[in-house]
């Protein structure tokens, strides 16, 4: 959609531009956008304005975490995978300035994926082409003098989503695997060095709950929002460094995935009551897996170890006491999962070829580390 602005501002074209599958929420979006561009004093700089990405289709607690990340959206500059981002630091590095915008009621709404597939294979994209990005469109380079070091650094935090998951990876795997083998990673609970780790959880966590209620959100779409970070962390984003990686390399050529936003009535119902869907065989869903049961077997084998050494439990608590709550954590949050797995018998639990394959694996490496 195109319009005139008023000529004594400029006689430039005004472009709206919404996605596929989204649609117009609030009749009064396009003059409220207007606005700005025909403000007397601030609209010499405006090169855009973006209304924040929601959905209509979230769940309560937001089974995926999909409407409380908000994520602005814009397009236009194509070959990426992520034109919005590219498209916006485009243009804001040739000096023109940016509008956020977001009313009391939606401007435009889209639909939310309902599947856990679907979520992880929309992330994997953005974290493909935020890396893409960052290989071809550095913000430190590219935005050099033209726009500002907080900016810079605010593009290259989602442009290192995908090598972001080498880190989460490692805290998922190590601190567990080490604690069977009584090697303490972390400050004992005893000393000094303990107070920065705890100190630094307990602030992240709480602020992240509270900037969470306050958006309007829950505790349990807050927890579900942990989840979701953690699994697009140790899958969507891990793949995507796998493929970008392949890709530079000239081994695969780049592929536009388009997210199913189709849905069959046993998956709707089944997202509609908070259900987490599977379903289907995937090499995301193997790696969740098998991370998810290498915890909890480690878990396991730990509350054993303090059962048989009952003579060493204190001295075992205070030098894993951080690795012992850290995988403690990873075995409570994947609950859901660990459901999917062995308890569930409807069409959206894990299949059975997931399971064995992650329960195969996962107890090699935790019988590797025990001894």
């Amino acid at each position: 959609m195109q319009l005139r602005v008023s000529s004594e501002i400029s006689n430039g074209r005004v472009i709206l531009n919404v996605d596929c599958d989204m649609y117009s929420n609030n009749s009064q979006s396009i003059r409220e956008a207007l606005c700005f561009f025909m403000d007397e004093k601030k609209s010499q700089d405006i090169g855009f304005v973006q209304f924040p990405q929601m959905f209509e289709n979230t769940t309560k607690n937001d089974l995926y975490g999909s409407a409380l990340q908000v994520i602005s959206a814009m397009g236009l500059k194509y070959g990426c995978p992520v034109e919005d981002v590219i498209t916006g630091l485009a243009i804001q590095c040739r000096g023109w300035k940016s509008v956020y915008l977001n009313p009391e009621r939606s401007g435009f709404l889209g639909v939310a994926a309902t599947s856990l597939g679907d979520a992880l294979v929309q992330h994997k994209r953005w974290g493909e082409g935020d890396l893409q990005i960052m290989l071809s469109y550095c913000p430190f380079w590219y935005g050099y003098k033209s726009i500002n070091l907080g900016l810079q650094l605010g593009y290259c935090n989602y442009c290192l989503w995908a090598v972001n998951s080498l880190a989460t990876l490692c805290y998922c795997t190590i601190p567990s695997l080490y604690m069977l083998g009584d090697i303490s990673l972390f400050p004992q609970l005893s000393s000094i060095w303990f107070l920065p780790f705890a100190y630094i959880a307990i602030a992240k966590y709480t602020y992240s709950l509270a900037e969470f209620l306050r958006a309007k959100g829950t505790v349990l779409g807050w927890w579900n929002e942990q989840r979701i970070w953690l699994y697009k962390r140790t899958s969507s984003y891990f793949f995507a460094i796998i493929d970008t990686t392949l890709k530079v390399l000239g081994f695969s050529q780049m592929k536009f995935v388009i997210s199913n936003k189709v849905t069959d009535d046993d998956v709707l119902q089944r997202y509609e009551k908070e259900i987490m869907e599977f379903g289907v065989p995937s090499p995301m869903f193997t790696l969740l897996a098998s991370l998810a049961l290498m915890n909890l077997f480690s878990f396991l084998v730990l509350i054993k170890m303090l059962l048989v050494e009952k003579d060493r439990w204190r001295m075992i608590i205070e030098r894993l006491s951080l690795q012992i709550l850290l995988c403690g954590v990873l075995v409570l949050i994947n609950l859901p999962l660990f459901k999917a797995l062995f308890v569930r018998k409807d069409k959206g639990r894990m299949p059975s070829s997931v399971t064995i394959k992650a329960t195969i694996v996962s107890i090699v490496i935790v019988l590797y580390f025990c001894h």
